[in-house]
This record gives C-alpha cells, structure tokens and sequence, in this order.
C-alpha cells in the first residue's frame, strides 16, 4: 500500500511542478510560495479531519512536534529556493537538480535509520540518478550573466532542503497519524513562508496578484497537498530509501507536461539523462 502512495505522491509532485510555472510567470515566486502554502495548510487540516486524528494533537509528544517544526522549516526553505529556480529556469532543468535531493536523502537514511537492505542497488541507483542529472543539465551552456545562472544555485539549494525534510519527517513521524503530522508541519511552513515575504517588503503584492495566475497557484496547493498526504504516508509505513526515490519519478511527469505545455525541447543527450534516472531509481525500488 505504501509503494501505491508513493506513486501517487509522484504523479502529483510532477503537476505541482507545472501548475506552479504557469502561476508564477509574473508572480514574484516568494509571494506565490506564501499563498499557495494557505492553499495547502487548508487542505491538510481538512484531510487530518476527515480521517478523524485532529483530537490526538494533545498526545503529540514534544519531540515529535521539534522535528516536525524542522521539517516545516526546512520544506519552506526547498519551496522558497525550488519556486525561485523554476521563476528564472526551464523546468526541464530545475526538476532534475531538485531530484538530486534522492541521492542525499538515500545516503542520510542508510547513515542515520541504519536502512542498508540491497545496499549495493542503493548505491548504483544513486550513481545512476547522479550521472544522469549531470547529463541533462549540462546538456546546454547557459550565458555568462549572473541572471543564467542563479537558478541552479536556487535548485542545489532545493534539493539539500528537501533532503532534510524527508530525514526530519521521518523522525517526527514517529508516533503521529501521518496527515496529522503534515497539517502541523505545513503551519510552519506558512509562518516561514510570510516571514520571507514580509522581511523583503512584498506584503503589498499578495493583493495584485492576476486572477489567471492566481488559480495556477492555487491548483499547484492541492497538487501539492495531495502530493504530501500520499508521500508522508508512504514514508511512515515504508523505508525512506525506496520512498524517496519513487517520489522522484516525478521527473518524468513535470517533464512530459514541460514539453506539451511550455514547448521545451529535449536532446538526445538529456532524454539519455532522463532514461539513466528512471533506470536508477526502478533499481533502488526493485530490491526493496
């Protein structure tokens, strides 16, 4: 059943990803971020109630609400630094240095939950997912202006975020219903989120926001919800190194929508770095 929602997660992950783009054309991604995060506060909190675990907040034990404090944190640094890569870059170039967060999560679960099981197609499977990242970003050469630059920094940093969102998630897990555990998570996603806008005075643009734009947002927040619920759930009942990984195949999503919707063509050598990470990641998860 885990491996299902991990698959879910996945198809919903590749959405956001699109949905978000198209929202944040004239967006300023920071603003977009703290909206669509109310998106998915509202419906987190509605799903924790639906499966009837809003009542068992007071048996949340401190350490568990710490780490799910750290993941939220470290989730809305991955959002504010994915959404600004994505504002500037092609998401056929963003999604895979995003998707780069596999490798370390992976590494990070075998050093701290001890989860060395088909250790070896672990560490291929992450050679693998490396390799081919290298090979479709690198695909094009970029200009020399700080500008064409600046979103592979914002995706590195993506990535090293949602790395430590999924070790930190697992630990606060521990104990906690898993949508229960999402809603709380995302509160403090949300505080960051408008912390970040109001620091860089861009409180006023929340209200100008265009309409067209706004509901691509929107969309990205049930996307994204629906991602999360599937994914914490999957995390919670399965091993985080054959979680991950699934959820990683997004890539395949976000980048078949990148090419119908914004036209974003493929070479032959980043179709090869796109074949070298689902390769990758089916390995990882066949030996599970």
């Amino acid at each position: 059943m885990w491996v299902l929602a991990a698959v879910g997660s996945a198809v919903f992950a590749g959405v956001t990803a699109i949905l978000a783009k198209c929202g944040i054309r004239h967006t300023d991604s920071d603003v977009a971020t703290a909206v669509r995060t109310i998106v998915v506060l509202a419906f987190a909190w509605i799903m924790a109630g639906v499966v009837g675990s809003i009542p068992t907040i007071g048996q949340v034990a401190p350490g568990s609400l710490l780490f799910l404090a750290l993941s939220g944190l470290a989730t809305g640094a991955s959002w504010i630094c994915y959404f600004k890569a994505l504002s500037v870059g092609d998401v056929n170039k963003v999604v895979p240095i995003d998707k780069c967060s596999t490798v370390l999560t992976v590494l990070l679960a075998i050093a701290l939950f001890g989860e060395t099981e088909n250790l070896a197609a672990k560490l291929v499977g992450c050679a693998g997912i490396l390799a081919g990242t290298l090979m479709m970003v690198e695909r094009r050469p970029q200009g020399d202006d700080v500008q064409g630059r600046s979103w592979a920094w914002y995706a590195v940093g993506s990535a090293v975020f949602a790395a430590l969102t999924s070790v930190l998630a697992k630990v606060g897990l521990d104990g906690v219903e898993s949508n229960l555990a999402t809603a709380i998570r995302i509160c403090f996603v949300l505080v960051m989120a408008w912390v970040v806008v109001a620091m860089r005075g861009k409180l006023g643009e929340a209200c100008g926001i265009d309409r067209r734009e706004l509901i691509f947002i929107c969309l990205s927040g049930v996307a994204t919800g629906a991602s999360w619920l599937c994914y914490y759930y999957a995390i919670q009942a399965g091993a985080v190194s054959v979680v991950v990984p699934i959820d990683k195949l997004s890539i395949v999503v976000s980048m078949a929508f990148s090419a119908a919707v914004f036209k974003e063509t493929y070479t032959r050598r980043s179709l090869a770095g796109l074949a070298a990470i689902v390769a990758s990641t089916l390995l990882m998860t066949a030996f599970r």
